[in-house]
């Protein structure tokens, strides 16, 4: 066998084509298009990250900083998880990284070795199972595609193998928008502990929780810190998708480690997005809560307008800013009805293949991206579309 320049790593080849950018494609192709598809929300950050701006630039600090991140800002994560996830602390290392997925390879490539497996529930994020596969770690996931509610202990237990270093979990779920309650999540913490394997749980929207529903940080637990790794964004609570701030909760055992994995592919997450994220927290969870509250009053159109269609399932909707629809089959693919549904009524959605999801045909909406009006035109659009599909059914 001789080395090509144009062989790519059969690694890679086994990474999916990330779905967003190629939805983005079609979208492009046909203008006055409304996309439901991307995971962000409508509003922009709040107007103080000028100061912490204006800080940075008062500061001249313009040379690297701590691979960790500012000691500043690691006090203020400190303080909010605390106060807000009630977690201890003290029995932590903090780690501020370029977004939450960034973490989370962080952590699959401090706990990981080549071919060992990662669980992850499905319809998993598609980035965890992609950083799985990146790292050259294989994702074990369950064949129970219909449930979109929290995973079953039990059945986590028997995907459990010698090569299992983790279970991940997400809530509010990211696509389903399930909120798994606190009884399940310590269940699935203690049987990570039981059989000596890490919990990562990823909190990317935990400001997301409507009606009853009550986001628990499985890191609170009192058992929980030597086997525990929480995942935090403020992406989505504050609009800051793209200054690129998320952070870390990990078990001091990894710190040397992570710092290690970081200072390779980062050196330290940005300075002036850090110093723009301190008034972030320092607002709160007060800056966030009448901007959730818009969507949640969307949330509440969409569920009316989906519920209209009764060959269509979902789950409860009730965290996140997603549906994950659950259609008959009709003789398309997720990707030719997401095609379908651009061309014809100038809407897109993402296909549930890009989650995981082989055996039923799903569809992903994200209903927390766009301002209301246009949000609800695009659920209107939707609506029209689907109606259209199954019309034949």
């Amino acid at each position: 066998w001789e080395f090509k320049l144009s062989d790519i790593s059969q690694r890679i080849q086994r990474v999916q084509t990330p779905i967003i950018p190629e939805v983005a494609d079609l979208i492009n192709l046909h203008p006055g298009t409304i996309s439901l598809g991307q995971g962000v929300v409508y509003y922009k950050p709040p107007m103080e990250v000028s100061k912490g701006v204006a800080k940075f630039m008062d500061s001249n600090s313009h040379h690297y900083e701590a691979v960790e991140g500012l000691p500043e800002l690691r006090e203020l994560i400190c303080s909010k998880l605390q106060q807000e996830n009630q977690i201890d602390t003290d029995q932590y290392e903090t780690v501020v990284c370029a977004g939450s997925n960034m973490g989370f390879l962080n952590a699959i490539l401090a706990i990981c070795d080549s071919g060992d497996e990662i669980i992850l529930h499905k319809p998993w994020y598609f980035n965890h199972e992609m950083a799985v596969r990146i790292a050259d770690c294989v994702p074990i996931s369950s064949n129970i595609e219909e449930t979109f509610g929290p995973p079953s202990p039990t059945e986590l237990e028997n995907l459990i193998t010698p090569h299992t270093r983790a279970i991940v979990t997400i809530s509010p779920n990211n696509p389903t928008g399930a909120v798994y309650d606190a009884v399940a999540l310590i269940a699935i913490n203690e049987l990570c502990a039981r059989r000596n394997i890490y919990h990562i749980h990823d909190e990317a929207y935990e400001y997301f929780c409507y009606g009853d529903a009550i986001h628990y940080s499985p890191a609170s637990a009192s058992s929980a810190a030597g086997h525990t790794i929480s995942l935090f964004s403020t992406s989505k609570s504050f609009g800051f998708a793209n200054w690129r701030i998320g952070y870390m909760l990990i078990p001091s055992n990894l710190f040397k480690s992570i710092r290690k994995i970081q200072d390779t592919n980062l050196i330290c997450p940005p300075v002036i997005s850090q110093f723009a994220a301190m008034e972030c927290l320092k607002l709160g969870r007060d800056f966030c809560t009448p901007k959730i509250s818009k969507i949640a009053a969307v949330r509440e159109y969409f569920a009316e307008k989906i519920s209209s269609i009764q060959a269509i399932s979902h789950g409860e909707l009730a965290g996140a800013f997603y549906g994950f629809l659950q259609l008959p089959e009709i003789g398309m693919s997720d990707m030719e009805i997401v095609e379908y549904l651009i061309k014809r009524h100038k809407v897109a959605v993402i296909p549930g293949s890009a989650f995981g999801i082989e055996k039923s045909t799903c569809l992903r909406v994200s209903y927390g991206a766009l301002e209301p009006k246009n949000a609800i035109e695009g659920i209107d659009r939707l609506t029209v579309g689907l109606k259209e599909l199954l019309a034949g059914l």
